[in-house]
C-alpha cells in the first residue's frame, strides 16, 4: 500500500518539499506515496521552482503505485486551493483539514500503509475554528472517534542517531513540573514500549528515563521529583517487563557512548527531548505520534515561511519521515504475519 502525505499550510515549504521528494525519489530510495492536495497548485509550484514533475491525478489510493515511477499522485481536493508562498491565510485552513482528514480516513480503513504530515501553521487553523494545539492532539481526537476507545498519543523524534520522546510535551516549563505525576510517566513508557516492539522490530526495547533536576536530583539535595516520582515509576515498568533505566542526568546521557545503552530516551519536558535530537541531526529529524491505530509520520520542521516556493527548502526530513513511516509499516506488516 502506498504513503498518504498531507498537504499541510499551502503557504509553507510542505509543497517544496513533497515535489523535492519525488523528483529525487529514486536517489533517496522513496517507496510509492501520493498527497491529498490541489494538482493545479503543484504544477504550478512545480515550474515556479524549476522542478521536472508531472502531476497526475488519482481517485483511489491504489492507484499510486502505477503511477508514481512516472508522475507524481495527487488526489485532488474539493475545491482549488488558492495560495501565496510565505502568505499565512486562514480561508486555506478548511483544505489544510479536509486533506489530514481523508488522510485520516484512509489509514482507518487500511487503504494506505501511513500518512506523513506536512507541517501546519497553527494560528491559521486557529482563526478558522480549529481547537487542538497541534497536529498530534487533533489524531489523537480522530482516532478515538473512529475507534470508541481513548487515545493517549506520545510524540517522539526520532533520527538515526537517537530517539527521544517528551513526557510533558507543549506547555511552559512550570506547568510540566506541575503535570509530571507517576501514572503519566508510566503510561507513556507503556505506548513506547509497545510502539517500539510492533513498529519498529525491537523485541525488548531499552528505555533511559531522564531526571527533571539537575544531576537526576542528587539523592535528594536538588529536588524531590526522582525520587519521589521518576523512581517509583521505573520500578512499576520494571514490575511489567519493561527494560528501564534512570533516572540518568539529563547531562551526561545523550553523548556517543551514553547512547548506545538505550534505544529511547524518556525526557521529562519538551526543550530537555528535543534539544539533544535537534543538535545532533537538525535536518533528518522525524516525528512519530506512537499511541495511534496507524502509522503516522511528520518532518521535524515548520512552515518555513521565509523560504517557501524560493527553491531553498531542503527536503531531507520529508524524505526521513516517508522511509521511517515505510520502515515501520514494513516492521508492522511482519509482526503481524509471524
Amino acid at each position: 500500500m502506498p504513503t498518504a502525505v498531507t498537504m499541510g499550510d499551502p503557504a509553507g515549504i510542505g509543497g517544496d518539499v513533497t515535489l523535492m521528494c519525488w523528483t529525487q525519489r529514486h536517489a533517496l530510495g522513496l517507496k510509492p506515496f501520493f498527497i491529498l492536495d490541489d494538482p493545479d497548485r503543484l504544477g504550478s509550484l512545480a515550474r515556479t521552482l524549476g522542478l521536472n514533475v508531472k502531476v497526475q491525478t488519482i481517485k483511489t489510493p491504489d492507484e499510486a503505485a502505477s503511477i508514481f515511477e512516472h508522475a507524481l499522485p495527487v488526489m485532488p481536493l474539493s475545491a482549488e486551493v488558492k495560495a501565496v508562498p510565505g502568505q499565512s491565510d486562514s480561508a486555506a485552513a478548511p483544505f489544510v483539514i479536509e486533506s489530514l482528514d481523508r488522510a485520516v480516513d484512509f489509514a482507518l480503513q487500511d487503504q494506505v500503509s501511513a500518512v506523513v504530515t506536512n507541517p501546519i501553521h497553527k494560528a491559521s487553523l486557529y482563526a478558522a475554528g480549529f481547537t487542538h494545539p497541534g497536529h498530534t492532539e487533533y489524531l489523537a481526537a480522530r482516532a478515538a472517534d473512529y475507534t470508541g476507545t481513548s487515545v493517549h498519543p506520545v510524540m517522539m523524534l526520532a533520527c538515526a542517531e537517537i530517539r527521544v520522546v517528551p513526557i510533558t510535551i507543549h506547555t511552559s516549563l512550570r506547568q510540566a513540573i506541575d503535570d509530571l505525576t507517576t501514572d503519566l510517566i508510566v503510561k507513556t513508557a507503556k505506548i513506547c514500549a509497545a510502539d517500539l516492539k510492533e513498529n519498529f522490530g525491537l523485541t525488548e526495547p531499552r528505555l533511559a528515563l531522564a531526571g527533571l533536576n539537575p544531576h537526576a536530583g542528587e539523592s535528594g539535595n536538588m529536588g524531590q521529583e526522582e525520587i519521589e516520582i521518576i523512581q517509583p515509576a521505573i520500578e512499576i515498568l520494571g514490575g511489567q517487563g519493561i527494560n528501564c533505566l534512570g533516572p540518568l542526568s539529563a547531562d551526561t546521557m545523550f553523548h556517543a557512548t551514553a547512547r548506545l545503552s538505550y534505544d529511547v530516551a524518556l525526557c521529562m519536558y519538551h526543550d530537555q527531548a528535543l534539544i539533544p535530537i535537534k543538535t545532533i541531526d537538525f535536518d533528518k529529524g522525524v516525528n512519530v505520534t506512537l499511541g495511534l491505530p496507524f502509522i503516522r509520520t511528520s518532518p521535524d520542521h515548520g512552515t518555513a515561511y521565509n523560504i517557501a516556493g524560493s527553491g531553498n527548502a531542503s527536503p531531507n526530513s520529508l524524505a526521513a519521515a516517508l522511509k521511517m513511516a515505510t520502515d515501520m509499516a514494513g516492521n508492522k506488516a511482519h509482526l503481524q504475519n509471524d
